[in-house]
């Protein structure tokens, strides 16, 4: 199998193929998705779990298990994985849904899915909150409401709660829900026009990512400031990955295949690391120039700085050329937790997210060393595992619907 057929496998369906045939002939759009409705896509599940086990280090321990994650060696980090991923993976499930059963139909399983997701957000924001609230009152330590970002909660518990029902108000590490609420509930919208004009649908992505950046466009929050992941902004991985899904990715498969952009990507990752290098150490702070210096800083993560994006692509283009769909170390019982984590993902999130700030209070009510921030992260992400492995067992044994399993769940697994 070529580097280029390793990008993506060429649709199997009719209509599919029919598709590719109107853009053949002179149509942008098409629904090419992939992979074959009778075949699960595992390596999208497992760079999933892989970004929910970073950003999970990220989060429980910020200042020493950083060393163990990608954050620390560029400019980007998990939450451009779990984005673009979740872009793709929502254009697997629901793009093929509008081929088959119409705008209607897609649009109605799209704001169901949005409202479960707002659903789960609410729920872990009360347990979150809750949990907070609890260990930093028997802790005697006010310093956990400070750094959660909940001091206004506590003074005005009303208005804060009627503005997190809006997602105007978030603790930190809340931040990723409101995001893919937001884009998923615009996915009918990018998925109408994908079909009919998908580089067109692309550019407009851009042109808003531009503008976004020109004219300052962000969304309030409360009590002040503006959300942590700017949609404006961030939209452009998401939309990047629905491209890609529909399509996108076969037709640039040249592209991605040829030893320049292998090359340009490898030599973008590594003046990327040497640049972090100076971050780390001061005395090699002069090697770097004073106007590169102006140029790149700050690297803004809000926003979705473009160094950031570009440093997503370099990997993109890294894991697309060394890990094909299909790598027999997708079925090996070594990476079955990390695929499950990602096809339970909603779930997982969740969960890591509470379990970032239980092990962020332990570590510092403890003042844990090296060793106790390892075995608090290697003991969240079992923990992780575990409930990722209970929720495919009752999936496949428990569940009342385990045997009815639906031709798109089949071909993507979960949306998120």
């Amino acid at each position: 199998m070529s580097i280029a057929d390793r990008v993506t496998e060429k649709p199997q369906t009719s209509p599919t193929r029919l598709v590719a045939q109107n853009a053949a002939s002179g149509a942008t759009g098409t629904l090419g998705v992939s992979p074959p409705a009778n075949e699960r896509e595992l390596r999208l599940d497992m760079f999933r779990g892989l970004a929910l086990w970073l950003i999970f280090i990220d989060h429980v321990s910020p200042d020493v298990l950083t060393w163990f994650t990608i954050r620390s060696y560029g400019f980007c980090d998990a939450a451009e994985i779990f984005i673009f991923i979740s872009g793709y993976t929502a254009a697997i499930v629901y793009g093929r849904a509008m081929f088959k059963f119409g705008f209607v139909v897609a649009t109605a399983r799209i704001l169901k899915r949005v409202w479960q997701i707002y659903a789960a957000h609410i729920l872990l924001f009360a347990i979150y909150v809750g949990g907070i609230t609890f260990l930093a009152t028997q802790a005697n330590n006010p310093f956990y409401i400070e750094e959660m970002g909940l001091t206004y909660f506590l003074k005005q518990p009303a208005a804060t709660i009627a503005e997190a029902l809006v997602l105007r108000f978030c603790p930190l590490n809340m931040d990723v829900l409101p995001l893919y609420i937001i884009l998923m509930f615009f996915l009918p919208a990018i998925l109408w026009l994908m079909k009919r004009r998908a580089d067109f649908a692309l550019a407009l992505s851009v042109a808003l990512y531009v503008l976004t950046w020109k004219y300052n466009l962000y969304l309030a929050a409360y009590p002040k400031g503006f959300w942590a992941f700017n949609p404006f902004a961030w939209q452009l991985l998401f939309v990047l990955g629905v491209w890609c899904a529909l399509g996108g990715a076969k037709r640039i498969s040249r592209f991605l295949s040829s030893p320049i952009t292998l090359w340009a990507a490898v030599g973008y990752l590594f003046a990327a690391f040497a640049l972090t290098l100076t971050w780390y150490f001061p005395n090699l702070e002069h090697v770097l120039p004073l106007w590169i210096e102006h140029w790149i800083y700050p690297i803004d993560k809000t926003d979705l700085d473009v160094l950031r994006f570009t440093h997503f692509l370099a990997l993109a283009v890294l894991a697309v050329r060394f890990v094909p769909k299909d790598w027999s170390g997708l079925k090996s019982s070594l990476m079955r937790p990390l695929i499950l984590c990602g096809q339970h993902s909603l779930q997982i999130y969740c969960l890591g997210v509470f379990l970032s700030f239980v092990g962020y209070f332990i570590l510092t009510e403890t003042s844990g060393g090296l060793i106790l921030h390892i075995l608090v992260g290697i003991a969240g992400i079992m923990i992780m595992c575990a409930v990722a492995m209970l929720f495919s067992w009752y999936k496949r044994n428990a569940d009342k619907n385990a045997t009815i399993v639906s031709t798109a769940q089949a071909g993507a697994g979960p949306s998120f």
